[in-house]
C-alpha cells in the first residue's frame, strides 16, 4: 500500500502544534504532533557519509553502486520510522524541512509539504507577549538582556528565530515554482477563523478522504519539551480552538517588519501593508 508523506514545517509561532493536533483527528492520518529527529538524523547520516573515507573509497569503485545504497539507507530510515503507523498519511514534523524539501522530493516524490505562516509582526508580538511572563529565564540564544529594539533585529536576522524561515520561505517559492503543486501554506489567521474549511480543504489536498473536525472538541496531546526552548515557544494544545487577541508592538519594529518583508506581505497579506494603522 502506498503511503503518502507530509512534512509539518514552517514559522514559529504561527500554529504548527494546533495544525498537527487538527491533523491527527483524521482516520487515516498518523500525526504524533511532537518536533520529529527523523530529518536530524537524515542530515546527520549524510554528514557521516560524506565524512567516511571507507564509504568514499567504495565510491571510488563503483559510485553508481554505492550511491543507490545510500539512497536505500536513507529510504529504509524513513520507512522504519513509520513503520508502526497503520494509517495511509504519515505526518512529520520539523522546522527543518523548509531547507530540504530537496532532499525529501529526492528521497520521496511527491512528499507533501505543510508550511505555517503568520503575520509576522504578531509572530514578533507572541514572543514579546511569552518573554514578558518569563523575564527570568533567558532566550535559547541569549536574548533576554537585549533591549526590545534590538531583540527584533535579532529575531528577524537572516539567521534569527524568525529571519531565517522566512528566508527559507522565500526561496522555496523562488526555487521550487513547478512544485508548487506539493506545497500548501496554512495562514495561521485563516486557519483560526475558519478551521473546518481550512482543514476540509487540506484532507483533500492530502488526498483523503472528507473528514469534518469539531473545533470546539479536540483531543489534547502531551506536549513536547519546552524547556528545550527556556519555555520562551510553548507547545501546549487546548480542547478548543481560541484565536488569540491581536498583539500591539511598537510602531518602530512594525514597520521595520513590513518593509524588511514586503514580499511577504504581498504573496500571503495583500493590502495590509499600506494600512499605516
Amino acid at each position: 500500500m502506498t503511503k503518502q508523506l507530509a512534512c509539518v514545517t514552517g514559522l514559529p509561532r504561527a500554529g504548527s502544534t494546533l495544525l498537527c493536533q487538527l491533523l491527527s483527528h483524521h482516520p487515516d492520518i498518523f500525526c504524533d504532533g511532537h518536533s520529529s529527529p527523523l530529518l536530524p538524523t537524515l542530515l546527520g547520516m549524510r554528514q557521516h557519509i560524506s565524512d567516511s573515507q571507507f564509504m568514499k573509497a567504495q565510491m571510488d569503485v563503483d559510485y553508481e553502486t554505492s550511491y543507490q545504497r545510500i539512497h536505500n539507507m536513507n529510504t529504509g530510515l524513513i520507512d522504519g520510522w513509520f513503520a508502526h503507523a497503520g494509517q495511509t498519511c504519515l505526518v512529520d514534523k520539523n522546522r527543518g524541512w523548509l531547507n530540504q524539501f530537496d532532499l525529501i522530493q529526492a528521497l520521496k516524490p511527491g512528499t507533501k509539504m505543510l508550511v505555517c505562516i503568520r503575520n509576522p509582526e504578531q509572530i514578533y508580538g507572541s514572543i514579546e507577549s511569552r518573554h514578558q511572563k518569563s523575564l527570568l529565564l533567558d532566550f535559547p540564544d541569549k536574548l533576554a538582556n537585549l533591549s526590545a529594539y534590538d531583540r527584533a533585529d535579532k529575531l528577524f536576522a537572516s539567521q534569527g528565530v524568525v529571519g531565517e524561515p522566512m528566508n527559507s520561505i522565500a526561496a522555496l517559492q523562488e526555487f521550487h515554482p513547478d512544485s508548487q503543486k506539493d506545497i500548501y501554506f496554512v495562514v495561521f489567521e485563516q486557519l483560526m477563523a475558519q478551521p473546518v474549511k481550512v482543514m476540509s480543504e487540506i484532507y483533500s489536498w492530502l488526498g483523503l478522504n472528507h473528514f469534518e473536525i469539531d473545533p470546539a472538541q479536540l483531543t489534547c496531546h502531551a506536549h513536547e519539551s519546552d524547556s528545550y526552548y527556556n519555555f520562551k515557544y510553548l507547545h501546549k494544545t487546548h480542547s478548543s480552538i481560541q484565536p488569540p487577541k491581536p498583539h500591539q508592538i511598537p510602531t518602530r519594529i512594525r514597520n521595520s517588519i513590513r518593509e524588511g518583508y514586503q514580499w511577504f506581505y504581498q504573496n500571503f497579506y495583500p493590502g495590509l501593508i499600506d494600512d499605516k494603522s
